[in-house]
């Protein structure tokens, strides 16, 4: 049995001499995609107009600083020796929890800048940015990165040697958890958007809160079969504890807010 995923021998073509990587053009369609949806609900829903173009860059920035910042962090002893990799954005290595943490701070500013509820704009970017995500995991195929256990399946993917672990060393075929996880991000933006939107968009933070909930229940849930985590507390993987953390946290908040209507 072939296999149905199969990533390209080189993660960039050239231009002029120049590299371009798939990575970087996948990850600039998934910004501009998520923008452009959570623009339509600012100004379809709240009559913001202008506000999120204009607040766009410095979120991309800063979310972008974020997933990196906290990627190095997590892979601490890989750029401990070599610092200006942590520079290197296109060869990948981005946390979306970073990137959520970098984009909010910017948006407390910016909310206060624009005198608009903080809440309010996380629940507009809250519906576009899963979308992004959907769009931007397949940046990690063309990368051959952030694959799961070994497996036969028909749409198992397949990794060069040089990129397996070496405890997987021997294998060939692996499951694609970025796959995995484009799919649940396509399912969490409709939901957001088809439901949770349409019935607590006037109850700031509920959205946001809810976006927080399902997408830690599928990146938990995912991270059992990831190979590529380098982080453990306790013996478990760092993203399920931050995952685990998110849900609890927002889970109270949304009790509390349900409580005060």
């Amino acid at each position: 049995m072939s296999a149905f995923l199969i990533p390209p021998d080189c993660a960039y073509f050239s231009v002029l001499g120049f590299p371009i990587y798939y990575y970087g053009i996948i990850l600039a369609i998934a910004i501009f995609v998520g923008i452009l949806v959570s623009d339509r609900v600012a100004v379809k829903h709240y009559f913001l107009y202008g506000v999120i173009p204009n607040i766009a860059t410095s979120v991309i920035i800063g979310g972008i600083i974020g997933a990196r910042l906290y990627y190095c962090l997590l892979n601490y002893s890989v750029y401990l020796h070599n610092p200006l990799e942590i520079l290197a954005l296109r060869e990948g290595g981005l946390s979306i929890h970073g990137a959520i943490l970098g984009g909010v701070i910017v948006l407390f500013f910016q909310a206060k800048r624009n005198k608009i509820e903080l809440l309010k704009l996380c629940d507009i970017f809250s519906i576009g940015l899963p979308l992004a995500q959907a769009i931007g995991r397949w940046g990690n195929f063309f990368n051959s990165e952030a694959f799961g256990l070994p497996t036969d399946l028909p749409w198992k993917m397949y990794i060069i040697q040089p990129l397996r672990p070496d405890k997987y060393f021997s294998y060939e075929y692996f499951h694609p958890t970025f796959l995995y996880e484009s799919i649940f991000d396509l399912i969490i933006f409709f939901i957001l958007y088809k439901f949770i939107f349409k019935r607590c968009k006037d109850n700031v933070g509920i959205v946001s809160a809810w976006y927080l909930i399902l997408y830690s229940i599928a990146r938990f849930f995912i991270e059992f079969i990831r190979v590529d985590c380098v982080k453990y507390l306790f013996g478990i993987p760092f993203p399920q504890i931050v995952s685990l953390l998110l849900i609890i946290c927002s889970g109270v908040f949304i009790l509390i807010k349900n409580k005060k209507i």
